[in-house]
């Protein structure tokens, strides 16, 4: 059973109400004030089922010009408008702003409705017909069936509920797949339950029970109870006029245009990117920082205009802009809006959100528009691609992309692993980076580099870690280490033990330096192991002697710990004589070793801890032992 939802529109006391009660049996006007003035102030929502089964619920919105934010919060989810217009009065300016709204809200199937038909003679009402006919070319409804009604006296009542069941047979199932979401245009409390909201369902699905977040408080809540139509029910699914009863909240807490959904599918901005369509009806110019009133679901939120393509977008015009808000919006990219202006009051122009992540941008910047043209007309990858790249500096991670795109974290893996696959992007250990942004960390890395090797032109490299804190001090040690290993396979940069350098980078010594080089070499093969020296005692032989000992520390010499060092010949002769040893007779004491190299104790206790920091030899009690 498909779940539609059906909207009236139209002119003040053309009969929106009268017609609802006429289809339902039901008044929609419930607040004294609708009842004593004849209008309707709020929005009235009821029912009726179709001859085939199918429920349609119904939205009856306010006609009068100062009640037409209470329209656009009604507009949000509708399928079907009934557009009512007065068989003895004819279209009317309402009519119209009407209908450029329901456009600019993405509705698309609509059917005219002439009411109060019984007060008018046939020839009158032919000459309502071709002036609807010719008032609405151009719009969605000029092609519309037109339907002559009495609400009092019943009479073409049955032949419009035909035609919403023929007009509805086709209208696609709505999208219960993504993450649900529901803006809230009611708030009440029911005596022993609490808090219940209403709105349209908008997408997914609601279940008994569920946990949702309540924006843009960030509160959790808990689904109590649900109804559709007066009826408890377990779930309710996209397109169903909805209440739910949630836990967790005080009423006064919760207020029209506040959003229930999935946790975490939703995020707020104070900026967003959006296509504008100005209508034809109004003579008015959005320039720079034109002051607006925004109406998003069930919000009104004042903001300011930035033109992106030219200086002003004018009337009938179409143009790209950015929205700069006074308070926070929670909403998704191809969510639609209506704009109106400031003082004196009117619809405007409405459009598309295209991007809810956005930062401050320049007019004229044709690299920008590009950008805005693939998010206006790209696919869920393409819209993740650009996401990731431009917010690669903040390291998103499956949340941060859940929030922007609003969809399912399955439908988001799935894009992830093919951008991916495309080497578009790379994953790091939660968060996801553009190959772009990629390319920008390796160029600094090489220039760190190089410029670490220019000042130190006999050390083999920078200290891993050096290098870390200097690449980016946002991202975790073990992003960092993806990235360099990334760097190292692709022969940018070469990794020695601890030391980082240009894949190029090669340690030249003078022929003053390799002379220096011989005689700390010499000086140490001349000792054996009967003298460890250390670092301090070979830098004081001379001016230079300490940086080139670094340059051959790990190849020709061995740091045993902080400050001794051994030539690699005496420390794999001291290596050699130990295993022949532990071979042979399976442990050994310091003091056997001291006897076997004939040095000293300390010497001998300096070398095998460190065989034993190189997991060649294991420490039992007073004994060493093969690992």
């Amino acid at each position: 059973m498909k779940n539609i939802i059906v909207g009236t529109s139209g002119h003040i006391d053309h009969g929106k109400t009268t017609l609802v009660k006429a289809l339902t049996g039901r008044d929609t006007d419930t607040l004294e004030e609708e009842k004593k003035r004849g209008i309707s102030i709020n929005l009235g929502f009821t029912y009726f089922d179709l001859p085939n089964g199918d429920r349609v619920g119904i939205v009856d919105v306010p006609g009068h010009e100062r009640f037409i934010k209470n329209m656009l919060a009604g507009a949000s989810g509708i399928d079907l408008v009934l557009l009512v217009i007065a068989a003895d009065e004819g279209v009317m300016p309402q009519t119209i702003e009407h209908v450029d709204i329901l456009t600019y809200m993405n509705i698309t199937k609509g059917i005219i409705v002439l009411t109060k038909c019984d007060m008018v003679e046939d020839e009158f009402i032919e000459l309502v017909k071709e002036d609807v006919h010719e008032k609405l070319i151009g719009t969605f409804l000029e092609d519309a069936d037109i339907v002559e009604v009495d609400s009092v006296s019943k009479r073409g009542i049955d032949k419009l509920i035909d035609l919403i069941q023929k007009t509805t047979s086709d209208i696609e199932e709505k999208n219960e797949t993504s993450p649900a979401r529901l803006n809230i245009d009611r708030v009440f409390s029911v005596k022993g339950f609490g808090t219940v909201v209403t709105g349209t369902l908008l997408e997914g699905i609601v279940n008994l029970d569920d946990e949702l977040e309540l924006y843009p408080s960030r509160t959790k809540v808990k689904v109590r109870n649900i109804q559709v139509h007066g009826q408890n029910e377990k779930r309710a699914f996209a397109g169903q006029r909805t209440a739910i009863n949630i836990s967790n909240v005080k009423k006064d807490d919760v207020s029209r245009g506040d959003v229930l959904a999935k946790p975490g599918t939703l995020e707020e901005s104070m900026m967003i990117d959006v296509k504008i369509k100005m209508t034809n009806h109004t003579e008015y110019t959005i320039k720079h920082w034109s002051r607006l009133r925004l109406f998003h679901g069930t919000r009104e939120i004042f903001c300011r205009a930035v033109p992106l393509e030219s200086d002003e977008i004018k009337t009938g015009e179409e143009g790209f802009a950015q929205l700069r808000l006074e308070e926070k919006i929670i909403c998704k990219k191809g969510d639609k809006f209506v704009l109106r202006s400031y003082s004196p009051v009117d619809t405007i122009g409405g459009g598309v959100i295209i991007d809810t992540a956005s930062k401050k941008h320049k007019i004229h910047d044709e690299d920008l528009l590009e950008v805005l043209k693939i998010k206006e007309q790209g696919e869920l990858k393409d819209i993740i691609e650009e996401y990731i790249r431009q917010n690669s500096d903040f390291y998103p991670d499956i949340k941060d992309i859940m929030a922007y795109s609003g969809e399912h974290r399955e439908d988001i893996e799935a894009k992830l692993r093919e951008l991916i696959e495309e080497k578009k992007i790379i994953k790091l250990s939660q968060s996801y980076i553009h190959v772009q942004h990629y390319e920008h960390l390796k160029e600094r890395a090489k220039n760190i580099l190089g410029e670490y090797h220019r000042d130190n032109k006999l050390k083999h490299g920078m200290q891993k870690e050096e290098l870390r804190s200097k690449l980016d001090q946002k991202l975790k040690t073990k992003d960092i280490d993806l990235l360099l290993r990334l760097m190292v396979d692709e022969n940018t940069i070469k990794e020695d033990k601890n030391t980082m350098s240009l894949n190029e980078f090669e340690v030249k010594l003078t022929p003053e330096q390799k002379k220096i080089k011989s005689e700390i070499e010499n000086t140490l093969l001349k000792s054996g192991l009967t003298q460890l020296y250390t670092i301090s005692e070979i830098a004081s032989l001379g001016k230079n002697h300490k940086a080139v000992l670094e340059t051959i520390i790990d190849d020709e010499v061995i740091l045993l710990d902080n400050q001794y060092i051994i030539h690699r010949k005496d420390y794999d002769r001291a290596k050699e004589i130990l295993v022949d040893y532990l071979k042979e007779n399976q442990e050994i004491t310091l003091g056997e070793y001291r006897d076997l190299v004939n040095s000293s104790r300390k010497n001998c206790m300096i070398i095998l801890e460190f065989f034993d920091k190189e997991n060649l030899t294991r420490r039992v009690e007073n004994k060493r032992v093969l690992v």
